[in-house]
């Protein structure tokens, strides 16, 4: 292909990596010189109440092995703090580039921000290239036979399944074309305190970090690949890819995944690739039904349901003192991690909504200052699902039993005692309801519930009908 274009900019968002990477791609490809650059942007930084936030520290290490990466083919990556609309267009004009390329963000405050950025380079004659990459499918490109959008996903995932086998998974090879990004040399790699925040634990949770770590997680996991869809239902082992936070900030391709699950051809692979579907899912749910963004529910009539709101019982929720200890085990992973276990996702949510009867926007909001991983459109639709609020819900009358999956998912209670340390002297069977068997013999039981580790602060059997009953009024 003619480089047709003599300079022009990458802009860098949740897209954290080199390679597989459709923007730089067509960017290398079409220009002389192509400018790497990265903005922490400050309208997203101060909405984020904790300054240790594992989140910016992830991005910061990512663009830290990009910007090495960058420096030994004697590039460099541009790394600004402030606001895109602002610092994008002096960029442009800075390095002289006669271009922009970015991968495509589906999140309202982006589209506005982006088309805000594009209008004003527009004035000047600059060109805005835009790409699907944080997505196999995007927006319209999966639709009904009435040319809607699904929202059932069963039929959505064969539609899916159909596209990849018709169509493949096109990748985009990087290196041929590398000889084209600019040569300089920029300043050093800003410091978290310059950008505002400071160190997390990030270091000390074991998080392989970039797309070097990302690399290290797949080659782990397709060992492990063909026993996820046995594995990955409980917490308490390594069943799980680990992937999630790299798959937000794109330290890793989408695309790479999905044929790594279509090569391996096993039935651990096919529900792995399923997992990668709800997340195409829940993309376009979000481009498709925009009112989701705005914090309403999915089915119109559940937006007003009459949440009890016990202000108490959502703090002993978020602590991890709930006396559920697979509720109050998952709660601490995340407090201590930024990490969830996808099913504890699904408990805890639950138990949030349907026994302490809160509304699950309380819920996904905690969620989303706190998860390493969050994308507003999978966690939006995970909470609508446990809620059942949302598109393709579980019906309402469905209700986890808290105990039931204690017991079915980590049976010997090995991930409740991790987290929940205080129940360690339990046996299997007290360890999922330990009042119950402090009741029968309190003074003889290895722990003093009340001072040790909390009562239950309800009763699941005396919470169901109210929360059953809570729905049909809204039906």
């Amino acid at each position: 292909m003619n480089n047709n274009i003599n300079n022009s900019l990458l802009w860098l968002r949740r897209d954290l990596r080199l390679y597989d990477h459709n923007a730089l791609f067509q960017a290398l490809r079409k220009s002389k010189a192509v400018y790497c650059c990265f903005i922490f942007d400050t309208k997203i930084l101060e909405k984020l109440k904790i300054k240790n936030d594992r989140r910016i520290e992830f991005i910061w290490h990512a663009l830290k092995e990009i910007k090495e990466d960058l420096n030994n083919i004697g590039s460099d990556l541009i790394i600004e703090i402030g606001d895109p609309v602002i610092l994008i267009p002096s960029l442009i004009k800075k390095y002289k580039c006669s271009a922009l390329f970015l991968n495509k963000d589906y999140e309202k405050y982006a589209i506005e921000r982006d088309k805000k950025i594009c209008n004003t380079l527009q004035k000047d004659n600059i060109e805005t290239y835009k790409y699907k990459d944080q997505v196999i499918f995007e927006e319209k490109e999966i639709l009904t036979q009435n040319n809607s959008p699904y929202t059932v996903f069963t039929p959505y995932k064969n539609n899916h399944l159909k596209k990849i086998f018709n169509e493949g998974i096109t990748q985009f090879d990087c290196e041929p074309y590398k000889i084209n990004l600019a040569q300089f040399k920029n300043k050093p790699l800003q410091s978290l305190e310059d950008i505002g925040f400071k160190a997390s634990n990030i270091s000390s949770i074991n998080l392989p970090l970039g797309t070097k770590g990302g690399r290290t997680l797949i080659k782990d996991f397709k060992t492990r690949i063909k026993n996820y869809n046995h594995h990955r239902n409980f917490p308490g082992i390594k069943g799980v890819s680990y992937l999630s936070v790299h798959n937000r900030f794109g330290t890793v391709s989408i695309r790479h995944l999905a044929k790594i699950a279509l090569e391996h051809n096993s039935e651990g692979s096919s529900t792995w690739l399923n997992e990668l579907i709800w997340r195409d899912f829940y993309f376009q749910i979000l481009s498709n039904f925009p009112h989701i963004q705005e914090g309403k529910t999915f089915k119109p009539k559940y937006n007003d349901l009459k949440f009890e709101n016990d202000l108490d019982k959502f703090n002993a929720w978020k602590k991890g003192n709930t006396g559920y200890p697979i509720v109050d085990a998952g709660m601490r992973q995340l407090n201590s991690t930024g990490f969830m276990h996808n099913r504890l996702r699904m408990i805890i949510a639950c138990f949030l909504v349907k026994d302490l009867l809160i509304d699950w926007r309380w819920g996904e909001k905690y969620f989303s200052e706190h998860l390493i991983d969050f994308d507003l459109s999978a966690n939006n639709g995970g909470w609508q699902w446990a809620a059942s609020t949302g598109c393709d819900a579980q019906p309402y009358f469905r209700i986890f039993n808290p105990l039931l999956q204690s017991e079915k998912f980590d049976p010997d209670g090995k991930f409740i005692k991790k987290y929940v340390p205080e129940l360690e002297l339990l046996n299997k069977k007290e360890i999922h309801q330990p009042s119950v068997f402090f009741n029968k013999s309190p003074n003889n039981f290895p722990i003093k519930l009340g001072t040790d580790y909390p009562f239950p602060i309800v009763n699941h059997a005396l919470q169901k009908p109210k929360v059953i009953a809570l729905f049909k009024d809204a039906s």
